[in-house]
């Protein structure tokens, strides 16, 4: 299964700090907006969400269709196949994607630790 780019999506208490301590650490900004408390940073080939107010915990998040670096990648599992192996695997699913419909969609699942898995596609 191509679950297509990974990151880490932190929710965070003080953006400007967090985004100063991730710059200590090599990242930088590589999209996003301060003034909408967002920011993904990325170093080589990791990246990082920094969001402030938009969620309560952290997420695991994959991105089908794209790359590191936001490109779109030719060859890919959409998000609504990615559903039905994991229904079909009797993994619960907190939101689904719409089966009847192509393009961006997304779907949330937990992790046997309660961790949260965002399989987000904007292609």
């Amino acid at each position: 299964m191509k679950l297509g780019a990974f990151s880490a999506s932190l929710s965070v208490k003080d953006i400007k700090a967090s985004k100063q301590f991730y710059e200590t650490l090599g990242f930088k900004v590589f999209a996003g907006e301060l003034e909408k408390n967002y920011l993904i940073m990325k170093n080589g080939n990791a990246l990082i969400g920094l969001f402030q107010g938009m969620f309560e915990q952290n997420i695991l998040t994959f991105n089908p269709g794209w790359d590191e670096s936001a490109n779109k990648v030719e060859s890919f599992d959409d998000v609504r196949s990615i559903q039905k192996h994991l229904k079909s695997n009797n993994i619960k699913l907190e939101t689904e994607a719409d089966d009847s419909t192509s393009g961006p969609a997304s779907i949330v699942l937990y992790d046997p630790d309660g961790n949260t898995i965002l399989i987000d596609q904007h292609v």
